[in-house]
């Protein structure tokens, strides 16, 4: 397919509106006579005039060549260049181009730019000089454009469109700082004074390490002033004066019990930071971030908090629980500080939030256990034994008989009770050989501490396996920060935590402004003032956008199309007296129940509802109760699956075309029953509970499913009444979505799991495929994103008998310090593998931040969340980048969140209104739901794809583990390498082109 943009070249001249032409001179035709082009050279933009899709620069072109490499050429809205020719959880439970300079398609548009690089083209590492080559950039090119891809620049000044406009409030307070000042950045090594001759370095805890820090400026505090520095707990110190440099000699006498008493503590002068290099990347002077800078006022920032809080998951908790969000059993939900310094168009901004987690409580042992364990008694310790090891097994405790701020792990319990533990006791400074003693009379000599439990076993804290250290439960505290799963709370505890979670936006907003305020938090203390460091304590006033929603259509009971009619305030429609846009017949399917209670009776009423949303179901081909433990016993499963599947070829010729399972609960048995019919039987499986079935009223639980069902089977719930004017008369688009599902903290061993989705039919746009693959461990970077993404494309040609021209990409779960990698591995990755079919489609990448730190609050006294549409790309967002913050949904639990898109390439020549609207209107495609969701859809069912294979990895996992140990009543152990095999992963033939994983 030809397709018109400027810059490209050897390619089929002459062509008009897409179609194929001869051989030309690369200078193709637009639709209208003359047309202007923008072209930015050196990082300044420019107005060319251009002729019959030729783009007068100063640049030589050789015949049948677009502009160089370094052009940035796109065609400005009026028209376009010539083209060159083309080449050959749990998600259901219910509620073508031509050749650029011979090799690559505008491989740098006026939207993409190269970072500068300091040093020489020689010495440029291995995968930039690969890139370059494979983009053709020369290495002998100008400083300004040598070197890596980096994050566009936005292209206008933000968008302009909008229905009304509102005021808001956001959680972002300026940060004040002397340009002037310079930061110095030392670098700290501790060591013990007398090294040990074998074995590797020692390390240190941090409390360890801080008060190693705390002595050495303690004991010299003219030359090492301790309010004029910041620590971050490992080996920086940032200083707002000069330090001495050299190695100096630390004793902690008081501190009882620890073997090594003396260290010696290297200070390196590392770097000299001058604030004004932020300056000048916020106001545009330089384009890369000076992290270290940004990194040092961080440091600087958490100093106080740190001091007066414990920091967990990654925020700032006070050091006493709140009785308030006290949830019981020894758990408390803590309240903690989380910020981020970000660069914005008011310059750098403290973005202030709080996070909820539930935590363990910080108390003594034994009071843990009465609480935690219902009818806990010490004298009858050995009835709680299983109750206490799994309590306790793991959880980081201090001691209270002695002196010290070290934390000790729980390795478990003594075998014998206290009173009846000896061992061998050897005193260094007696030359007698080592006596019995017992541990009750050991800590009344050494401690002159009487045990009171002692009938009951003592913690062993060894950290070594051939390392005992036995002490009595009396005398440990449980240590403070440490998180507590959700998943083990009960259901009382899990409703207080979710009250606590889901803060309205006034509490919200009020609870923020009462930790600027709060004297342990980052804006408080001496520190920050001592290096020059100010903070605005009132929110940031920004006025918001609110877009107009899309036109949806729908179907009527007649088949004549319709509007869809949108609730003016939360944007949602309803399909009770509509129908579905396209759906196909199903005539086989089945039923598997396995709930204790039958489901029978809501069989006629499914078949109901899908019928009024022109849905044709017919009655199933069978209905069988079964029992839960079936979904354990994954080779009976299977053949179960298999012998059903048989039975449906018989009778009707095809296989099952869906299969509706409802279980009693949530259960991981769901799993295996995912794995097997999506990898190795190809059965569209749709899960639903018995309490759901089962309900009085039902009519929307049953839309929900009829829509579930219809999407994936090919069916088209709502589509947009046309594609937004940006895409229209752009050939045919592709929407790709991106993400990585990583394993839990936990786990060391587990493969991440990557997945991507592409839409299959333009325009509708509205139906996706998946490809999923287990990768390295915790890997974020997609290995084989080419390979995947290509899948798709293939699947689109064999659909429908073209590739597409345009591939619009949504990157998800990467941060900020991750866009080099999307930008110069991912997708580099990705045109490299296209290049290699001769295949040039324009790609623009957008990345979707879910999981950041910036709230919108309506600046009125409405307890209200803002409205569906609000757009905000002014003042809190990048100083240069293409960025803009978009709530496309309607909140009406809690404080909705928006989703952060950043445009990080761009060959497509999307203006800030184009985009943003855009990506609303998609919002409203989702085929879960009807109404608009939070986040863009591809990004939203990659996650689900990629969430699904971390079931299937689990399935896997489990299986081979019971099957490896079938006699064991043990649970079982960490899979091999084996969960690593891409062909476990693999989808069936049947389900490859179908939206299994909504």
């Amino acid at each position: 397919m030809g397709r018109y943009s400027a810059g490209r070249g050897r390619g089929t001249g002459g062509a008009r509106n897409g179609e194929d032409g001869g051989r030309g001179r690369g200078r193709g035709r637009g639709r209208s006579g003359d047309h202007q082009y923008r072209t930015r050279h050196h990082q300044q933009q420019n107005w060319v005039s251009g002729q019959d899709g030729r783009t007068q620069t100063q640049w030589q072109s050789s015949p049948g060549q677009g502009g160089p490499g370094s052009g940035f050429v796109r065609p400005a809205r009026g028209g376009h260049g010539g083209s060159g020719g083309a080449g050959g959880g749990r998600e259901d439970w219910g509620p073508a181009g031509g050749r650029f300079q011979g090799h690559t398609s505008t491989a740098v548009s006026v939207h993409s730019r190269i970072e500068p690089h300091n040093s020489s083209p020689e010495k440029l590492s291995e995968p930039i000089v690969s890139a370059m080559q494979a983009l053709k950039i020369s290495t002998s090119s100008p400083p300004e454009v040598a070197g890596k891809l980096v994050p566009i620049k936005r292209p206008d000044n933000g968008g302009r469109n909008d229905s009304r406009r509102i005021g808001l409030c956001v959680n972002h307070f300026p940060l004040n700082y002397n340009s002037g000042s310079i930061i110095r950045h030392y670098d700290v090594d501790v060591k013990p004074d007398l090294p040990s001759k074998n074995g590797p370095p020692m390390k240190f805890p941090k409390a360890v390490l801080s008060m190693i820090r705390k002595k050495l400026f303690s004991d010299d505090p003219d030359k090492f002033p301790l309010s004029m520095t910041a620590y971050d707990g490992k080996k920086n110190i940032f200083s707002a004066v000069p330090l001495p440099t050299g190695t100096f000699k630390v004793e902690l006498s008081n501190e009882e019990g620890m073997k090594i008493r003396h260290f010696r503590v290297e200070v390196q002068l590392v770097n000299e930071l001058p604030c004004s290099k932020l300056d000048d990347y916020i106001s545009g002077k330089t384009s890369s971030i000076p992290r270290d800078v940004v990194q040092a006022l961080d440091v600087v920032m958490k100093e106080n908090p740190a001091r007066q809080m414990i920091y967990a998951c990654r925020s700032f908790h006070p050091t006493r629980p709140c009785p308030q969000n006290d949830l019981g059993r020894g758990i408390t939900a803590s309240i903690g500080i989380k910020y981020s310094l970000k660069p914005t168009c008011q310059g750098l901004a403290l973005c202030l939030d709080y996070s909820v987690f539930p935590f363990i409580k910080q108390m003594p042992v034994i009071d843990f256990l009465k609480e935690h364990i219902p009818g806990f008694n010490p004298n009858n310790f050995r009835g709680f034994m299983k109750e206490v090891e799994k309590a306790l097994k793991g959880l980081k405790v201090t001691v209270t008989h002695r002196t010290t701020n070290e934390k000790y792990k729980i390795a478990g319990l003594t075998d014998e009770n206290t009173q009846d533990i000896f061992f061998d006791f050897e005193n260094p400074g007696e030359q007698t050989p080592p006596r019995k003693v017992s541990l009750v009379s050991y800590f009344r000599e050494k401690y002159n501490k009487d045990i009171m439990h002692s009938n009951i076993p003592s913690l062993d804290l060894g950290k070594k396996s051939n390392r005992k250290n036995y002490v009595p439960m009396e005398f440990c505290m449980i240590a403070g920060g440490q998180k507590y799963a959700k998943e083990l709370l009960d259901k009382k505890q899990s409703e207080k935590l979710r009250e606590i979670l889901l803060a309205s936006p006034k509490v919200r907003e009020s609870t923020i402004c009462d930790m600027v305020h709060d004297t342990d938090g980052p804006c408080s203390g001496d520190i920050t003032q001592n290096f020059g460091i100010g903070v605005d304590v009132q929110m940031t006033r920004v006025t918001g956008r609110v877009i107009e929603p899309p036109e949806l259509k729908l179907r009527t009971s007649n088949g004549r199309w319709t509007m869809a009619t949108l609730d003016r305030v939360k944007c949602d429609w309803n399909l009770r007296r509509n129908s579905v846009i396209s759906s196909k017949p199903i005539r086989l399917w089945g039923v598997l129940d396995f709930g204790s209670f039958s489901i029978e009776k809501a069989i006629p009423e499914l078949i109901s509802r899908s019928e009024r949303l022109g849905i044709h179901m017919g009655q199933p081909l069978f209905y069988k109760r079964l029992q839960m433990n079936l979904l354990y016993d994954v080779d009976n499963l299977h053949q179960l699956l298999e012998s059903i599947n048989s039975e449906s070829y018989k009778i009707g010729g095809t296989h099952l075309q869906i299969l509706v399972c409802v279980m009693p609960r949530e259960d991981p048995g769901y799993n295996n029953l995912k794995w097997i019919s999506e990898t190795k039987v190809g059965i569209l499986t749709q899960c639903c509970l018995t309490k759901n079935c089962n309900r009085a009223n039902k009519d929307q639980f049953l839309a929900n499913i009829a829509i579930k069902i219809n999407a994936k089977l090919g069916g088209s719930n709502v589509e947009l009444s046309k594609q937004p004017q940006c895409l229209q008369s752009k050939g045919h688009v592709m929407f790709v979505g991106a993400d990585v599902n990583h394993p839990g903290s936990y786990n060391s061993t587990s493969p991440s799991i990557a997945a991507v989705v592409g839409t299959m039919n333009w325009p509708a746009a509205n139906q996706y495929i998946a490809r999923i693959c287990p990768q390295d461990h915790r890997a974020e970077k997609i290995l084989k994103f080419g390979g995947m993404c290509l899948e798709l494309v293939n699947a689109y040609a064999r659909l429908n008998q073209v590739r597409p021209d345009m591939i619009v990409l949504f990157r998800d779960g990467v941060s900020d310090g991750q866009f080099d990698m999307v930008l110069n591995e991912e997708l580099m990755d990705l045109k490299m593998t296209f290049e290699a079919l001769n295949y040039f489609p324009t790609i623009t990448v957008v990345v979707a931040q879910k999981r950041h730190t910036t709230r919108l609050f309506l600046d009125s006294n409405k307890d209200e969340n803002v409205p569906p549409g609000t757009v905000v790309d002014t003042k809190i967002t990048h100083p240069s980048g293409f960025d803009f913050l978009l709530c496309s949904h309607y909140g009406h639990i809690g404080t909705s969140k928006t989703a952060h898109y950043h445009v990080l390439w761009d060959e497509n020549g999307f203006t800030s209104d184009e985009l943003q609207e855009l990506i609303y209107a998609m919002c409203f495609t989702c085929a879960q739901c009807t109404k608009p969701v939070s986040l863009v859809p591809p990004v939203w069912y990659a996650d689900r794809a990629a969430y699904r294979g971390r079931l299937y990895h689990d399935s896997i996992e489990w299986y081979q583990s019971s099957a490896s140990t079938p006699s064991s009543s043990s649970p079982p152990s960490r899979s091999s390498m084996a969960s690593f095999d891409e062909q476990l992963y693999k989808l069936h033939p049947n389900l490859e082109n179908s939206m299994f994983f909504i």
